[in-house]
């Protein structure tokens, strides 16, 4: 699906490391809901944000997608994050983040770009700060919906690489440490439409609930582990 000039190009940043302790120690990304594997179900969000896209996992990726894995493995999400930022290089100006047990991020990715397409083309937020070219909008890392209780869903989330990749660097260590530390000093632009699918599959319960709700999600009634 070609993007619209105006809509930045997005990479894509799979985190797909993590144990599934409640899951029994599955692979989430080989779970199943509506007949696709997780992973695939996510990766689907590719084409439509123009950008490459990486797995931070240990699992086998389709062809034309790249794999990567924190060193030494099993570091957490940040260090997933940082591993996958290394291995997109910096085409891009703006990164996608995404666990991969939200079934519906395919969907909600599609909303979040287009929110962030309006605001590249809000007079005024043409020139961003990290140059006039059209493509970053003044004052905003990160684009997320937020759940019912007004959290941000910061693994389900678009940002600005230059802001994300600064936070990193902040960090006297990013192995074991949380998403929160990483992302709280950012500029978030909370983003309403797409919010119905945002939700992930931490237990068995959770991944029979998601089979056949796909499209009609409620908001909130699973949030992603903020805390990685």
């Amino acid at each position: 699906m070609p993007v619209h000039p105006s809509v930045p190009v997005v990479d894509l940043l799979v985190l797909a490391g993590g144990r599934g302790s409640r899951l029994g120690g599955r692979d989430k990304g080989a779970l199943v809901v509506e007949g696709r594997p997780l992973l695939d179900r996510v990766l689907a969000a590719a084409p439509g944000l123009g950008g490459r896209a990486v797995v931070v996992g240990r699992g086998t990726v389709p062809d034309g997608v790249l794999r990567t894995l924190e060193d030494p493995p099993d570091g957490g999400p940040v260090a997933g994050i940082a591993a996958g930022l290394d291995a997109l290089g910096e085409e891009a100006d703006w990164v996608a983040v995404v666990a991969v047990d939200q079934p519906g991020a395919r969907q909600a990715l599609t909303a979040l770009h287009a929110a962030l397409g309006e605001l590249v083309d809000r007079p005024g937020q043409g020139a961003g700060r990290d140059g006039a070219d059209g493509t970053s909008p003044d004052g905003v890392d990160a684009l997320a919906h937020a759940d019912a209780t007004g959290h941000l869903q910061w693994l389900l989330a678009i940002y600005r690489r230059g802001a994300l990749a600064a936070a990193l660097a902040a960090l006297p260590r990013v192995r074991d440490v949380s998403v929160r530390r990483l992302v709280a000093d950012l500029a978030w632009h909370p983003v309403g439409p797409g919010a119905e699918h945002v939700g992930d599959v931490d237990t068995w319960a959770d991944l029979a609930d998601w089979e056949g709700r796909t499209g009609s999600a409620t908001m909130g009634r699973h949030r992603p582990e903020l805390e990685g």
